[in-house]
């Protein structure tokens, strides 16, 4: 797909409520003016495939041209994804029961898909071994209907809440994943999972890279959950960065617990690395994966992997302080 026919198809499905709000927020940020911005926003979309959003991730405005040309945007990240991945197997990842039984060596704990043929005897006997657990949607993203319940909320009544699981479109449920100490100390509401990116590339294979996404009082870490994320050195398993969040604030300290993020070291980390690398054999028709790894006191487990691999959270202008985007990284795999 050309870059006129990108932007074309974006335009069409634009929200421009939220884009006039993003523009906004740029402006005060910025201190540059609206139609500055509007014009640069354009010329990016144009140039770069930069989606307003990418514009404001990456601080575009802040950037030279030869910056700019080393961010991965929307556009290039599609571009990726429909060249490294088969869509005929999208769905051994888009689907958490599939991918779940797919990968069973590394999940660590129960679960039960909910269907329509779902019996009540097999969905009463999975919360009696399990009073703490995560209820998901079996396909979505962005953390988008995942709730945790435990068993007040449906002692003594586990047919009808079965009922209103359905209802709310719950197509799995999950025990709990009890994280590592260490990772407690960063967040305990949250599991605090390690995004790491494998690429089968052209080049050579490995991981491109590896990030940190932390919660800050939630239930989910999701960086659209209001989460922050940090980047993790692939050698040492440390953070190498502040936490960032997608609104562009940035965190030395955890806001909540006041743990320290940078130089905060992922316990695992080289295990999860290996993990990830060895699981990205398994369908090598799926070439770029995002790994979402927890960390538990036994090592790490699998909580999904995704398809498409969102362009955002490597993207965050914080981890990269002197305007050089994830570009560099990517091209040692593949040529973009």
């Amino acid at each position: 797909m050309n870059k006129l026919t990108f932007f074309c198809r974006r335009l069409v499905r634009m929200d421009f409520g939220r884009m006039r709000k993003t523009t906004a927020f740029l402006q005060e940020r910025s201190g540059k003016s609206r139609a500055w911005l509007l014009w640069d926003m354009l010329r990016c979309a144009l140039k770069y495939n930069a989606g307003y959003m990418d514009y404001k991730i990456a601080e575009m405005y802040r950037l030279t041209d030869e910056q700019k040309k080393t961010v991965i945007t929307r556009g290039l990240s599609n571009e990726i994804v429909r060249r490294m991945n088969d869509k005929a197997y999208w769905y051994l990842f888009d689907d958490k029961a599939v991918f779940n039984e797919l990968f069973k060596e590394h999940i660590g704990r129960s679960w039960l898909k909910l269907s329509g043929d779902t019996a009540p005897e097999a969905f009463k006997a999975f919360l009696a071994e399990n009073p703490d657990i995560i209820a998901k949607p079996l396909e979505g993203s962005s953390g988008v209907g995942i709730e945790r319940f435990t068993a007040d909320a449906w002692r003594g009544r586990e047919e009808a809440f079965l009922s209103e699981l359905r209802k709310k479109g719950i197509g799995i449920l999950e025990e709990r994943v009890i994280q590592h100490p260490r990772m407690m100390d960063m967040c305990a509401t949250s599991v605090n999972t390690i995004r790491i990116a494998t690429l089968l590339g052209d080049k050579k294979q490995g991981v491109v890279y590896a990030f940190l996404r932390i919660g800050v009082g939630k239930v989910m870490d999701n960086v659209d959950c209001g989460g922050m994320a940090a980047r993790v050195d692939l050698d040492s398993g440390k953070l190498l960065t502040v936490g960032a969040d997608k609104a562009g604030n940035t965190f030395r300290l955890h806001p909540v617990t006041g743990t320290p993020i940078i130089g905060f070291e992922v316990p695992y980390f080289q295990e999860a690395v290996q993990m990830c690398l060895e699981a990205a054999q398994k369908v090598p028709q799926m070439r770029y994966i995002a790994w979402d790894v927890a960390v538990t006191e036994n090592g790490p487990l699998f909580i999904e992997g995704n398809s498409f691999p969102s362009h955002a959270v490597p993207q965050f202008a914080a981890h990269y302080p002197d305007g050089i985007g994830i570009m560099r990284e990517f091209r040692e795999f593949i040529d973009i």
